[in-house]
This record gives structure tokens, C-alpha cells and sequence, in this order.
């Protein structure tokens, strides 16, 4: 069995912080080091108006042109980051890793990004440090702002009122502060609803929902730095539905708990942070339709961390950071059928486990005014097992076949033994050369190791249509990176090329819903053009992303095609009007699923046109608008998941013409 002992440490330390009352704040020293601690540390931007009008924070990852977003319904979209998804892409809230508990990932992490205290979010490509894990596809990091309280004001706060006229969108949320920088209280919630959408031609796309919200966080910061900060919070979805599923998800409700405390120390500073958040989620075929045969899965996670970093600054030139983590997971979903929903039909997530502990350390140094270096490695022990693996389920009610997943796994792979214990020894080096004050080349080499999801390695389904089966004998995924950028600017102008390559090893292939380990390699072209005068600016980014199966010499699935986004934006005295034009090229570098891949089709190429608009009313009440998809155009994103619901339609349609606007007070 995997060892328990890990999970019980994590479980005593969160224990020990549920104890303690309330928590947050962590004061930034003058001179801040060169790797830093963002957990919990953001400007006030994370309250950009932009956000108001937005049901789900992770639409706003659509401005980056590198980040294509999987749509299966209204909700849950799922970030691509440079043709990487899902396992590939981690997302941390507020330094916490949070686990879905839908093995069709009907709740992907974004989904618990709150729409009440909307987050800065930051999008990793590359690794550049090694405090949060190596970086296999991508980070999404979302930072909440700590609230601000102006004029010696001892309470701040917001409300918003919202709404969409295409699914009739409505939304509210809002929160309330009290104290002051060093130590307040804070309450915030939310709650957004809609109905199904209609595409570019009028047709319904299944995609209501509703999801609320609630969150309680604190801090308390001492007159010698020392701090303590922590949060707890409450998210429930009820009836999402979705067209790229056969069952829709009437139920999922998530908990999240976190507690820091940290101080500084010579000459830097060191936290201590623990977490855990769990998930209850539920699926099935008839609630929100009708199904003659009912289908029902109930699954749930278990996420509980502990992170402690150290952080040092020798002589003003040498960074130093040194760390410790330890994770535990537990997954488990049974799959039922019958009139009276008795029957274990499948065991789609066997009683998992994963314990994980991670150690690394990195550094900077200045090596002259205009020349940087850095360097990082880290090692990871992580343990999985299936513990429900030898249990038997039987996929027809008074069928005479019975199946564990220890004979599935057998019987697809050969392999008896549903443990894995994998060593990763992650690293990287990069450099920085600044050529003149305003232009710098970044060089960046690096080695990351994943070890295979509870999906790849474990999933268990069998039903008389098809099953869908992990291999516990899965190799970990190595990424060998190198990418190459060139940023600057000159006068109003700022750009930024760059090039990079991933060849992985042991890369691992969903095929026909088994998975195998491959030889791939990622590769792509990035680049950005700025112009602004304070009043108005302009943007161009572009990117493109080839994915190859090196041992088929045939391409990677669900690869975006080349993406381009063009802004034009006017600001003055606070009011906002912004242009926005993505385009993408047809994408017909595919692997067709029958082919035995997970494209649907080929995508044809699009072109959508967004306005969008901010305006001051009064001293605290603005107004916000967007008009989505002006032309009423009907599109889809090349990676967003099937449509099974609509004959004839490959992918989930993107929204048609859609008015949104909110009324957001602050004080």
C-alpha cells in the first residue's frame, strides 16, 4: 500500500491550522529578492473591471495567444498551453494545487477560480523556478489581491450586479473588508446563473448552469514582519449541463482551506503554507435529460499540501531559494446503473492514492550589471496505488460478467501490479544578457519529469459501448526544453519574439482510450508587438504550435492552429473602449478519431470581433460592457471537446452574439 504517513503529517498540520483564527497579509521588504513568494501578493489589478462582466475568471486567459481554451459546457473551460493540456497544465490558487473530481473533467482547476475576488492571472510557460513543481506544459498561477483601504478608511468592499442577454446571464457578488494593511478581515461571495447559449446560428448549445460562492480570508501582520494569513471557502455548482458529454453534472460542491505564516529572516524571509481542498462531484445521464437506460457517478478528491521556502539574498548579487513540499492525494469514483441506481457498474477511480514529496533548490546571480544567471533542481518521490483495484463491479445489473480493474489493466497491458514509484529529478538553467536598458535576450534550458495522472495511470471504465482504461505501467514524461526570447522597446514600440522546442520522452498518448508511452516533440514560434502613446495602444500577438508523434511520424491530437490577436484600446480619465480581433488559421494537421486519435475533424479557421467598454459613472460606481462575437459568427476552438449532443456538429460552438454588462460599487 502507499504509505499512509505522509497524508497523516499533512492531515495533523492542517488540524493545527484550523485551530488558529483568521490570517493573512505578507508585507513585501524593500528589497525584494530576485525568486519570490507571490502567494497571496498582487496589485489591485486582480479587481479590473474587465473582470465584472465575465461569469468565469478563465475566459480572461483568452488575450494570450499561446493559451487556447477547451470548452465543454458553460462552465469548466480548460486551458491549453502551447498544445498542452489538461494533467500537462497545472493551475494554482493562491499557491494551492487543486484536483478535479470528474474523470471526464467536467471541473477542471479554472473552474474554482472565483468570480467574487477575481485573481490576477499569471501564465507560466517555461521553467524559471522550481517552488511550485517542474513545469510540463504550463502554469496558470491566479493570485488574489489583498484588499486596500484607502484614505485611512477602515472598511473597503464592492458589489456587482451583472448580466448576458445571449442564456440570460445574471450575477452578483461582492465582498466587505475590515481593518487595515496589516491586518483585516474579509467576506466575500457570489452567485451567476445562466441558460443554454445559441451559436453563431441560432442554435441552442447545452451550457446552463448555476454556481455560487462564499470565502472568508484574514491576516494579521506583526511590527517585525512576522505574519500569518489564511482562508477558507465554499463553492457550489448545481446542474451544469454539457454537449460534450453524455451526462451532465448536477451536483459539485468544493471546500478549500489554506494557512500561511511566514516572517523574515537575515537577509530574506521564509513561509510556511498548508492547504487542502475537497471536491464532491456528481454526474449523470438524467437529470437534466432524458435517458431510458439511468446513469450515475459519484466521485470525489482529496487535495492536502504542506510548502516550506526559504528565501536568501548573499551580498545584493546571489538569489537563493531552498525548499520542501509534501502532497497528498485520494481520488475515488464508482460508476452506478439499474432502476434503482444499486449497481456498481464501474470503478472509474479505484480507491487512488498518490503521496508525493518534493525538494529543490535554485538561485540568481548577477554576474555583472547586465548579465544573469540561474540555475535550479529539484526531486520529486511520488508513490500511487489503486486500493480498490482487485474489487469486483459488474457493468449490467444481473449480468453474469464480472471485472476488477486489476483484470482490465491486465488484460490491455499485461501488467499485474497496480503500484508505481517514480524518482523525477527536474532542472533548469537560464540566462539573461541586456544588450542596451532596453533590450534583453533570455536563454532557457530545462528538464522536467510528470509522473502519469490518476486518469493515465488508473481509470477503470467498462460499459457495453466501450471501456476506457489507464496503464499502471506507464513510464513518467520527460520534457526537454529549450526556448530562446529577444523582449525590448524603443520609444512607444515594446516587442517580444520567441522560439522554443520540447522534445519528450515517453510522452504519453491517449489512443482509443487507452495510453501509451511515445516519443514526441512540441514545437513553436511566439511573438508580440506593442505600441502605446498614454492614451492610445495597440497589440499584436501571434503564436504557433506543431506537435508531432515521432514514432508514428503522424501529428499530436488537439494541437491549436496558428492563433493571432489584434487590440486597439483608447483610455482617457478613466474611461476604457477596447477593439479586439482573434483569428486563427484552419487547423488540418489533425489525428482524426478514427484514426484511433481525439480530433473530431478538421476545424476551419475563424475570425471573431469583441468590443468592450469601461466607464466611471461617479466617484465608486462604474459601468462595464462587452459585445462578444459582433458578426454573430459561429466558430469553435480546435481543442474544445466533441459535441455528441448535436448530430452533425463536431466540436462545443462557441457563444454567437453575446451583450454583457455590470454596475460594480466600491468603497
Amino acid at each position: 500500500m502507499v504509505k499512509k504517513h505522509l497524508a497523516r503529517c499533512i492531515s495533523l498540520i492542517l488540524a493545527g491550522c484550523a485551530m488558529s483564527s483568521l490570517a493573512h497579509a505578507q508585507t513585501e521588504a524593500e528589497n525584494a529578492l530576485l525568486i519570490r513568494v507571490t502567494e497571496g501578493q498582487s496589485a489591485e489589478a486582480a479587481r479590473l473591471s474587465a473582470a465584472a462582466v465575465q461569469s468565469e475568471p478563465a475566459e480572461r486567459l483568452s488575450t494570450n495567444a499561446s493559451v487556447s481554451l477547451s470548452r465543454m459546457g458553460g462552465r469548466g473551460l480548460d486551458p491549453v498551453v502551447r498544445g498542452q493540456n489538461e494533467e500537462r497544465v497545472d493551475v494554482l490558487l493562491d499557491g494551492m494545487r487543486v484536483e478535479g473530481a470528474c474523470p471526464s473533467r467536467m471541473d477542471p482547476p479554472t473552474s474554482r477560480l472565483s468570480t467574487a475576488l477575481a485573481p490576477v492571472l499569471e501564465v507560466r510557460t517555461g521553467n524559471r523556478t522550481l517552488r511550485w513543481g517542474p513545469i510540463a506544459g504550463g502554469q496558470i498561477v491566479a493570485t488574489t489581491a489583498a484588499p486596500v483601504f484607502a484614505d485611512d478608511n477602515l472598511t473597503t468592499g464592492h458589489l456587482t450586479l451583472g448580466g448576458s442577454d445571449n442564456g440570460e446571464g445574471k450575477l452578483v457578488n461582492g465582498s466587505v473588508a475590515v481593518g487595515s494593511e496589516e491586518s483585516y478581515i474579509r467576506l466575500s461571495g457570489g452567485y451567476d446563473e445562466a441558460n443554454d447559449y445559441e451559436d453563431g446560428d441560432g442554435k441552442e448549445v447545452r451550457s446552463s448552469y448555476e454556481n455560487s460562492e462564499g470565502r472568508f480570508d484574514g491576516a494579521w501582520t506583526a511590527d517585525n514582519g512576522f505574519f500569518i494569513k489564511g482562508m477558507v471557502s465554499r463553492q457550489e455548482e448545481r446542474d451544469v449541463s454539457f454537449p460534450g458529454r453524455g451526462m451532465d453534472a448536477p451536483k459539485t460542491d468544493t471546500d478549500m482551506y489554506r494557512l500561511e505564516f511566514g516572517a523574515p529572516v537575515a537577509d530574506g524571509a521564509w513561509s510556511l503554507m498548508a492547504w487542502q481542498a475537497d471536491v464532491d462531484h456528481v454526474m449523470d445521464n438524467f437529470s437534466l435529460r432524458e435517458s431510458m437506460m439511468k446513469m450515475q457517478t459519484n466521485s470525489e478528491t482529496r487535495t492536502q499540501g504542506v510548502r516550506l521556502v526559504l528565501d536568501q539574498t548573499i551580498n545584493y548579487t546571489k538569489d537563493i531559494s531552498v525548499g520542501i513540499d509534501v502532497e497528498s492525494n485520494e481520488w475515488d469514483a464508482t460508476m452506478y446503473n439499474g432502476m434503482m441506481l444499486n449497481n456498481e457498474a464501474s470503478l472509474m477511480w479505484p480507491g487512488v492514492e498518490r503521496d508525493k514529496i518534493g525538494v529543490f533548490v535554485e538561485g540568481y546571480h548577477q554576474v555583472r550589471a547586465n548579465t544573469r544567471l540561474g540555475a535550479g533542481i529539484r526531486y520529486d518521490r511520488v508513490e500511487m496505488d489503486a486500493t480498490r483495484a482487485d474489487q469486483s463491479f459488474t457493468p449490467m445489473q444481473g449480468g453474469m460478467m464480472s471485472f476488477t480493474p486489476a483484470k482490465l489493466y491486465a488484460d490491455e497491458y499485461g501488467t499485474n501490479d497496480v503500484k508505481a514509484n517514480d524518482d523525477n529529478v527536474s532542472g533548469f538553467v537560464t540566462g539573461e544578457w541586456r544588450f542596451s536598458p532596453s533590450r534583453i535576450l533570455e536563454v532557457t534550458a530545462s528538464h522536467s519529469v510528470r509522473s502519469p495522472s490518476v486518469n493515465e495511470r488508473y481509470v477503470a471504465r467498462k460499459t457495453m459501448s466501450g471501456s476506457w482504461v489507464g496503464n499502471p505501467d506507464l513510464n513518467t514524461e520527460k520534457h526537454n526544453k529549450l526556448e530562446v526570447s529577444l523582449s525590448g522597446s524603443d520609444g512607444n514600440w515594446n516587442w517580444r519574439p520567441a522560439v522554443w522546442v520540447d522534445q519528450v520522452e515517453d510522452y504519453v498518448l491517449r489512443s482509443q482510450d487507452r495510453y501509451y508511452n511515445i516519443d514526441a516533440r512540441l514545437l513553436g514560434v511566439e511573438g508580440e508587438l506593442g505600441w502605446s502613446n498614454g492614451t492610445w495602444s495597440t497589440s499584436s500577438k501571434l503564436a504557433s504550435v506543431r506537435g508531432e508523434n515521432r514514432d508514428a511520424d503522424e501529428a499530436l491530437s488537439r494541437i491549436p492552429p496558428i492563433q493571432f490577436i489584434q487590440t486597439i484600446a483608447w483610455a482617457h480619465q478613466g474611461h476604457v473602449l477596447a477593439a479586439e480581433w482573434e483569428v486563427a488559421r484552419r487547423q488540418d494537421r489533425v489525428h482524426l478519431e478514427e484514426d484511433g486519435g481525439l480530433d473530431p475533424s478538421v476545424s476551419p479557421g475563424y475570425g471573431v470581433f469583441n468590443l468592450s467598454g469601461t466607464h466611471p459613472l461617479m466617484a465608486n460606481l462604474s459601468l462595464t460592457w462587452a459585445v462578444d462575437n459582433l458578426f454573430d459568427n459561429t466558430w469553435a476552438m480546435h481543442v474544445s471537446k466533441d459535441n455528441i449532443s448535436d448530430g452533425g456538429i463536431y466540436r462545443v460552438n462557441e457563444p454567437g452574439r453575446t451583450v454583457r454588462a455590470a454596475l460594480t460599487a466600491r468603497w
